[in-house]
């Protein structure tokens, strides 16, 4: 039917993947909210 299938499957193969990427972009998935870290000064470990 084709005279190069292996050129089809690449450019569906194409295709599926730029989809993924579009549905990704449109819909990003939730982020995990993490608390944040302080950094504690170290003060108390200086030499005077």
């Amino acid at each position: 039917m084709f005279r190069r299938p292996i050129l089809l499957l690449a450019v569906i193969l194409l295709g599926l993947v730029s989809l993924g990427l579009l549905a990704v972009g449109a819909f990003p998935p939730s982020v995990s909210p993490t608390p944040v870290e302080r950094v504690v000064p170290n003060d108390r470990f200086q030499t005077r």
